[in-house]
């Protein structure tokens, strides 16, 4: 059972370039990241944690009965011992089922402040509703998309004439140092 190992052994799930997957690696502190997982075999994110011999598990999600990945997923969780899981730009939706196996050790960095715009295009529309201050999010993943337990939040000033890249890359920015603080007071708990 998840609730039974170490918290302090993550495991980082990426689907792109992984930058926080290498704030997460690169500011460990009372962790450590003992496995990157994908669902896109090419993600770049890969073969940074190659490179630093942080063992790495993908499998193309695409056409795979979303059951069948998960549970070879799981099972590379627990060859590692996982106790937590840190999601960071892992574009793909868990399961409720995964989601309940594994309740309260999942985090994920949203970059809104929420429970504002919770999903995708969340600098954009912040920027359409006219906000003065955005920002990221740590929480904590339940079955509902962008919902669970709030455990640090970080607010960014939205700028005259931010456009939706701009707004981001200052985001990210902060999600950088966020991310890496929540997770290492999150396993101290």
């Amino acid at each position: 059972m998840p609730e039974q190992r170490d918290k302090r052994r993550v495991a980082v799930l990426i689907s792109g370039r992984g930058s926080n997957m290498r704030a997460l690696v690169e500011q460990a502190n009372g962790y450590e990241v003992v496995l990157v997982a994908s669902n896109k075999p090419l993600a770049p994110g890969l073969a940074w944690a190659r490179e630093r011999a942080i063992p790495t598990w993908t499998w193309d999600s695409r056409g795979v009965e979303k059951a069948v990945w998960e549970e070879a997923l799981e099972q590379s969780l627990t060859d590692h011992r996982i106790g937590t899981i840190a999601l960071a730009g892992f574009m793909r939706i868990l399961s409720p089922e995964f989601t309940r196996r594994w309740s309260g050790r999942i985090l994920n960095i949203h970059p809104s402040l929420l429970p504002k715009y919770r999903g995708l295009d969340t600098h954009k529309r912040a920027i359409e509703a006219g906000d003065s201050v955005s920002g990221c999010s740590v929480h904590l993943v339940t079955e509902e998309l962008d919902s669970g337990d709030v455990l640090a939040q970080a607010e960014v000033p939205i700028s005259a004439g931010d456009t939706e890249g701009m707004l981001e890359a200052r985001v990210l920015e902060v999600e950088h140092q966020l991310y890496p603080e929540a997770l290492a007071e999150f396993v101290e708990r």
